[in-house]
């Protein structure tokens, strides 16, 4: 799934940690969302490994299924 830019809606450069706007902004926070819920997961991150939780019923989710938000500007 394409990530857009809540400023200027052009398409996000992904990294390890944000989401970059090649447009209008150098970086934009991405969140880790649950698949199954659209629910925000917890991060944990031990001995280089990052793991994601979902604190609503569904447990432990595999990166491969993670999907990232970027983080709405307050």
């Amino acid at each position: 799934m394409r990530q857009r830019c809540p400023q200027c809606q052009q398409e996000l450069i992904a990294d390890e940690a944000n989401l970059y706007c090649p447009h209008c902004e150098p970086s934009v926070a991405r969140q880790a969302i649950c698949p199954d819920c659209k629910q925000p997961l917890q991060v944990l991150k031990a001995c280089g490994a990052v793991d994601y939780f979902c604190q609503h019923g569904h447990g432990l989710i595999s990166k491969k299924r993670v999907e990232f938000s970027p983080l709405a500007h307050s």
